[in-house]
């Protein structure tokens, strides 16, 4: 019998767009798409940010530019995407917090947060999914969730509803696009310590409290996504779709 082998990771001659780019979990993404060959567009609002990772990636014989774009932005987001050839890989890790009690949540910060991370997710996946289809090419989309896309968290009643709303749209998705061969997943990590999560590690009580959830008994890093991601972008996760894949230390497991 001839032994069976092992689908490759490699990503070469793919090109992969990579939303929030500019710093952490994104920034880590990029660099592991390109790691396995990719070529990758860095996109954020801030330009030098991407501009200082393109060089930096360039300097490691990685493929790297850059498109400065705030995807909350749908229509500037449609047509800056329209002008570029499509994409075989979405890796989307713009988000924000506003964390509060929900007895306390204005009006403006419940906008703010959905705003990017369910609307601005819903529609730039669906551009990319749109020019994939209209080429007959397979992709593979992938949206950064959260593991409070699973659970609920103090203070984060609207964090955790615009992921549970990721969460909903991908399986919807990955159910009308599978037959075209396009993947929808979301990666969901537990605390990652990036600038985003600063604020929770500032304060000892909450830190307390992450910590007692993470049976692994410590905080992420940007390096235990990135595995993931190159997982989901290759012919080795060919059969994953629909689902995500919860990088959270155990936090869910109970």
């Amino acid at each position: 019998m001839s032994l069976p082998r092992t689908p490759s990771f490699r990503l070469d001659g793919r090109r992969a767009l990579v939303a929030g780019a500019s710093s952490g979990i994104g920034a880590a993404c990029a660099v592991a798409l390109a790691e396995q060959g990719a070529s990758v567009t860095l996109c954020a609002r801030r330009g030098a940010a991407l501009e200082a990772l393109a060089a930096e990636m360039a300097a490691e014989g990685m493929q790297a530019d850059t498109l400065t774009l705030d995807i909350a932005d749908v229509a500037a987001t449609e047509a800056a995407l329209a002008g570029l050839p499509a994409f075989d890989i979405l890796v989307n890790s713009a988000g924000m917090a506003r964390h509060s009690p929900a007895i306390d949540t204005r009006p403006e910060d419940f906008d703010a947060v959905q705003a990017l991370n369910f609307r601005a997710a819903y529609f730039l996946t669906r551009s990319v999914a749109a020019r994939l289809i209209a080429e007959g090419r397979p992709g593979s989309l992938i949206n950064i969730s959260s593991q409070m896309a699973h659970v609920g968290g103090i203070d984060r009643a609207v964090y955790a509803a615009t992921k549970h709303a990721v969460e909903g749209m991908t399986k919807s998705m990955a159910i009308e696009w599978g037959p075209r061969g396009i993947r929808v997943n979301t990666i969901a990590p537990t605390f990652i310590r990036t600038p985003l999560t600063e604020q929770t590690f500032a304060n000892p009580e909450r830190t307390a409290w992450v910590l007692s959830k993470i049976k692994l008994g410590r905080v992420g890093e940007v390096t235990d996504i990135m595995g993931a991601v190159a997982f989901l972008a290759s012919d080795a996760a060919a059969m994953v779709t629909g689902t995500s894949l919860l990088i959270d230390g155990g936090w869910t497991a109970d």
